[in-house]
């Protein structure tokens, strides 16, 4: 049997504190860049657990998923390489924490940034990808379903042995 094609599972959050939203500014082969604090699903984990590692990652920030913004799937070209990469990624609503300011950030996030959807709007140019806007305008229009939704089986939850 030939291959099957795979997308790489992300997931992302969309965190919202006084009308401003929260992102990553990321050095990225195409420059500097604006990302919602995202990445990708680690075996063993589920896609909300992943989540909540990849806010505390990137931004430093403690954070606890309320619901699924929505599910996405996004084709991208990386610029140095040439590869075809479809992602499927699941964006999580929730709240935020403590903010944890002794900690290190991912290699690449330059820092954590707080702003309003009219300053998002502004810089489309800049974001890592189309999902980065869709998913906070997919917030402000309401979309919500519960975490329930999303079932991870205890199998994947096990260490492989």
């Amino acid at each position: 049997m030939p291959n099957r094609w795979k997308p790489n599972v992300t997931v992302a959050a969309i965190v919202e504190r006084e009308g401003r939203f929260l992102f990553v500014e990321e050095d990225t082969a195409d420059g500097l860049r604006l990302n919602n604090p995202a990445g990708h699903l680690d075996p063993g984990e589920s896609p909300i657990q992943a989540c909540v590692r990849e806010v505390l990652e990137e931004t430093a920030y403690d954070f606890e998923p309320t619901a699924l913004v929505g599910v996405y799937l996004n084709r991208f070209t990386r610029t140095r390489t040439g590869d075809d990469i479809t992602y499927l990624r699941f964006a999580f609503a929730g709240n935020v924490g403590a903010h944890h300011a002794w900690r290190s950030l991912d290699d690449g996030i330059l820092r954590a940034v707080w702003l309003t959807p009219e300053e998002l709007r502004s810089c489309s140019a800049r974001h890592r990808s189309p999902l980065v806007l869709q998913s906070v305008e997919d917030y402000l229009a309401g979309r919500r379903a519960p975490l329930d939704l999303i079932h991870t089986d205890a199998s994947v939850l096990q260490t492989p042995g």
